[in-house]
């Protein structure tokens, strides 16, 4: 298997939010953005000022009079909301604007147009994205958290306004690859039939050191955490969740299909030792946790997040450090690859300014995330597997692995044993053929049952069928 705006800190307070009124619809042309008093000019109210908040407001800083030569209007930062206003920042205050520390500062302000949500977290930030939406604002987000939770309700509401508010989320998956206008406009025509990426910078971060540089699974974390790229409590991105929510927002682009994230089978990387890359290397390839979605003929869409085996020709195996990239597999474009960094200031910002740029100049998306579609989510997928297998050294392990594998209609490939140093632990790894997900799982707890196998057997899907041509 091949495999508008207003900017939400990500440190606001963690005091009440006002509950909003019943908001009565504008009667602005559903083609156009509510603009101010002034027409000749795009205010925006702005949560947050933190790093992604900082680099939205030096960008439209500095290309100011390119932006007004481009959509025809001054787009202009009026006021940012922020938990504590006396806290240095690390940008200039643009002319005019002002600090405030109450959502309602931003919110009930008529003149502001637009609301740039890039605080994170699911609740305040929903309060502020629903409220400002309902008040006749457009809403630009990175929050990819809020958008897997909460798709379904967002719809709704975008569904029953009338008076052309906008809702877009460029920055929300990928940092800096366009990749949702993309899904919006360039697939149309086309039919999408796998999706496969690197959808986390910071564990791809990880797996490289791990494999390039011979770390350890802990040095990584280390390293990753000492360059900013993991959090104090990493889970999210080692567990694979927050691959998981890209891969969700993806999947409803690509096929139309709503589905609860907890239903999309998800591996993280924590299980992943120095020996898997050593098998990996004999095996000619590397590596990497994916996000990966396919349909069939049948109109049946699998997905999961996952470490992957990768071959050292596959385009997805040379995209390492934080990089993301994603691969669209497609009826007429073939294969379309985006590569490009997934976070950080300037790319999070940049999407973030294409998203402002675009409704500045009046461009409208009246199904956000694409038409809904009849395709149905099976919670099961074909693929070649690896296992790796601990074991306890006794007498008729290659015979009783054989029994397991034949009861369930599982084939085997190869089995693979590296030489075993005396601190090693004693493990081998086979390679299946391509069999159900749901099978494999059988063997494995039939495997982990016996006497000689010591812990639950690890395993990783090969992304590529053809992974031996």
């Amino acid at each position: 298997m091949r495999f508008h705006l207003a900017f939400i800190a990500s440190a606001l307070s963690t005091g009440s939010v006002s509950s909003f009124a019943p908001i009565v619809s504008h009667s602005r042309s559903p083609a156009s953005l509510q603009m101010s008093a002034d027409s000749d000019t795009v205010t925006i109210g702005i949560f947050g000022g933190g790093t992604v908040g900082g680099g939205i407001v030096e960008i439209l800083t500095n290309k100011k009079s390119y932006f007004k030569k481009l959509t025809g209007k001054n787009i202009e930062v009026k006021k940012i909301c922020v938990r504590d206003a006396s806290k240095p920042r690390d940008f200039a205050l643009p002319e005019g604007c002002s600090i405030v520390t109450e959502y309602d500062d931003i919110l009930n302000d008529d003149d502001i147009d637009l609301a740039v949500e890039v605080m994170g977290g699911t609740t305040f930030a929903k309060d502020v994205i629903v409220g400002a939406l309902k008040k006749g604002k457009s809403v630009v987000t990175a929050n990819k958290a809020l958008i897997a939770k909460d798709l379904p309700e967002i719809e709704k509401l975008m569904a029953g306004l009338d008076d052309g508010t906008q809702f877009r989320y460029e920055a929300a998956v990928c940092g800096g690859i366009p990749i949702i206008r993309s899904m919006q406009s360039d697939f149309v025509g086309d039919n999408i039939k796998i999706l496969s990426g690197i959808i986390n910078g910071c564990t791809n971060f990880m797996l490289t050191a791990m494999d390039r540089d011979g770390k350890s699974y802990d040095e990584a974390l280390s390293q990753a955490s000492d360059l900013g790229y993991a959090e104090a409590d990493p889970t999210l991105d080692v567990g694979g969740f927050d691959a998981r929510s890209k891969l969700k927002i993806l999947m409803r682009l690509a096929y139309g299909i709503e589905v609860e994230e907890d239903e999309i089978s998800c591996r993280g990387i924590t299980e992943l030792t120095k020996m898997d890359f050593e098998y990996a290397k004999t095996l000619g390839g590397t590596i990497k946790l994916l996000g990966v979605a396919e349909k069939n003929d049948a109109g049946h869409v699998s997905a999961f997040v996952s470490p992957c085996y990768v071959t050292n020709d596959d385009p997805l195996s040379s995209v390492n450090g934080a990089t993301n990239a994603i691969e669209v597999i497609s009826d007429n474009l073939v294969s379309s690859i985006y590569i490009g960094q997934g976070a950080g200031r300037y790319p999070t910002a940049n999407s973030c300014i294409n998203d402002i740029v675009s409704l500045a100049k009046g461009d409208t998306t009246p199904l956000p995330f694409n038409p809904s579609s009849d395709a149905t989510f099976v919670n099961n997928y074909e693929s070649v597997f690896f296992l790796r297998l601990n074991y306890r050294d006794e007498v008729g392990i290659t015979r009783q692995l054989g029994e397991v594998c034949e009861k369930h209609g599982v084939s085997i490939h190869s089995i693979l044993q590296n030489p075993i140093a005396k601190s090693q632990v004693s493990a081998f790894a086979i390679v299946t053929e391509k069999v159900e997900y749901a099978a494999l799982i059988k063997v494995m707890a039939d495997i982990e049952a016996l006497n000689w196998c010591k812990g639950k057997p690890f395993y990783m899907p090969v992304l590529r069928e053809d992974w031996q041509n």
